[in-house]
């Protein structure tokens, strides 16, 4: 990203540059076309063994029209292991920004892949606003397509696939898993309604979902959500910034599911849920509620469930795993992928 300081020779561009889109606090998009992301954490390369957890994980390519990569994990393996869960993940950061490369996502990936003992690929889909929705949907989708395309035993020898020797070797097909935070939470809804009306290669389903704090909005406000500066709220603001020509605008199915016309949450493409919220998450946790009850309601055939931590904000357990509240959900997590 080019600064928006410098030297007295390019003080003229400097002043003819200018935001022309923002999220405040989060993303500024100037009229040379560079973006600025202001809340990207560092990133982390991957590691054999790593130190607090003994997963190993490897950066891989797995798609090349688009060009798509991901991180993959694999927890400590004992002599004992039969074939691992898989779970594939996405990444939070308001379609528009972070990694699946970042630290924080990093560590977090490593605590679930150990205490889950599942094989995980975390998804590094494309970001707008270089990449306008529905980007984003498309790589997790394909993302899910590659890991399911494994579950032939001959993967590694079909040229059309590029295939990968741990999923061949370790990974478990009849449990395979999507899995996501924020936005990675509205990825994974999308994901998994395609999953109910298209099929994966192999023959694959998928087992379960999980979303925490998930990313869902719509035109008017409910319950904490604020009344005066609605609009300009970040789940708002986000919307129009990755899909701005969304059809029905913020009430499209994708980011309100609940919203008229809305195809049924009973078409959901996996056997069981788990949804948690934060109790001062003004932003997010009303919306997460209303799609539980939702999807409770729609005659959906699997078990869904909803965990709340009291007093506690949106997504603290990725910023605080190692705290007694940020244990307790990573743990429920786990739990619920070793089910």
């Amino acid at each position: 990203m080019e600064s928006t300081e410098g030297s007295n020779t390019n003080s003229y561009s400097n002043s003819m540059k200018q935001i022309v889109l923002q999220i405040p606090t989060f993303i500024n998009v100037y009229n040379d076309g560079t973006v600025e992301r202001l809340r990207n954490m560092p990133r982390a390369p991957p590691s054999l063994n790593d130190p607090a957890t003994a997963v190993s994980s490897k950066d891989i390519v797995f798609s090349i029209n688009p060009l798509l990569a991901a991180r993959l994990y694999l927890p400590k393996l004992n002599a004992t292991d039969k074939k691992l869960p898989v779970l594939v993940y996405f990444h939070g950061g308001a379609l528009c920004g972070e990694s699946a490369f970042a630290e924080h996502h990093h560590e977090y990936c490593n605590l679930v892949a150990s205490q889950a003992n599942v094989l995980i690929v975390s998804v590094e889909h494309r970001k707008a606003p270089e990449h306008y929705l529905p980007a984003a949907y498309d790589d997790c989708w394909a993302g899910l397509k590659w890991a399911a395309s494994h579950a032939n035993a001959n993967a590694s020898q079909n040229s059309h696939i590029i295939s990968e020797p741990w999923f061949i070797n370790h990974g478990d097909f009849n449990k395979v898993f999507i899995g996501g935070d924020s936005s990675g939470g509205n990825l994974v809804h999308n994901v998994a309604m395609r999953a109910g009306v298209e099929p994966l290669p192999n023959g694959v389903k998928v087992h379960g979902a999980f979303m925490n704090h998930p990313y869902f909005c719509g035109s008017k406000p409910i319950g904490s959500e604020p009344v005066e500066g609605f609009e300009q709220t970040l789940p708002y603001m986000a919307w129009g910034v990755v899909y701005p020509d969304a059809p029905g605008g913020i009430d499209n199915p994708m980011v309100n599911p609940m919203a008229p016309g809305a195809p049924s949450l009973a078409n959901l493409g996996c056997s069981k849920m788990f949804i948690s919220v934060a109790g001062d998450d003004q932003l997010f946790r009303d919306r997460a509620v209303l799609y539980y009850e939702a999807v409770r309601g729609s005659g959906w055939k699997g078990q869904v469930q909803l965990f709340e931590e009291k007093g506690e904000q949106h997504v603290y357990y990725m910023f605080h795993p190692h705290t007694d509240k940020g244990k307790r959900l990573i743990k429920q997590v786990a739990d619920f992928l070793k089910q």
